[in-house]
């Protein structure tokens, strides 16, 4: 009730929330195998251009680690040094999997064209099998988000659909 008329209820502050942006594109699989094996496999980028096409990494010879850089190229002749779409990338989060908690890898998107983010997630669902989820939330650098947003993600989620066809397949 209001202090100065106990009959009129008091105004009561409600949170204000964002309005959520687009959804980013996801891909899930569930996996036979174990979540420390598959956390292994999708968390060094190098491997990437297996399952992305026409994709090369331009990567540290060792593990990344939190801070590190790697650029992937994308094009009809990136494969074979050629031009494409860069994107820069920064390892910002790598917590594996336990038993508990999932394993999340989250890779900054620096342009110079994509701005966004990347996370892979690994979820243990039992001793030897795991579900994987890569999300994709990614924009054009100088235009509104929200509209590119919605323009790649269809594309950016049938490229992640592909990769985890292949990244099941490579599992066996």
């Amino acid at each position: 009730m209001h202090a100065d008329d106990p009959e009129r209820p008091a105004l009561v502050a409600r949170p204000r929330f964002p309005k959520p942006g687009p959804p980013a594109a996801t891909a899930t699989a569930d996996l036979a195998v174990p979540a420390d094996r598959v956390w292994a496999l999708v968390t060094d980028v190098r491997n990437h251009v297996r399952w992305i096409p026409a994709t090369r990494i331009d990567a540290p010879a060792t593990t990344l680690a939190v801070g590190d850089t790697f650029t992937a190229v994308t094009g009809p002749r990136a494969t074979r040094g050629g031009a494409g779409l860069t994107d820069r990338m920064t390892l910002e989060r790598l917590d594996p999997p336990s038993a508990t908690r999932p394993g999340v890898a989250v890779y900054r998107k620096l342009g110079p064209v994509l701005l966004g983010e990347a996370t892979v997630q690994v979820r243990p669902t039992g001793p030897a099998s795991c579900m994987l989820l890569w999300t994709e939330d990614v924009h054009l650098r100088g235009l509104p988000r929200r509209l590119t947003n919605v323009l790649l993600r269809p594309m950016t989620a049938g490229m992640l659909h592909h990769a985890l066809r292949r990244v099941r397949a490579e599992l066996g």
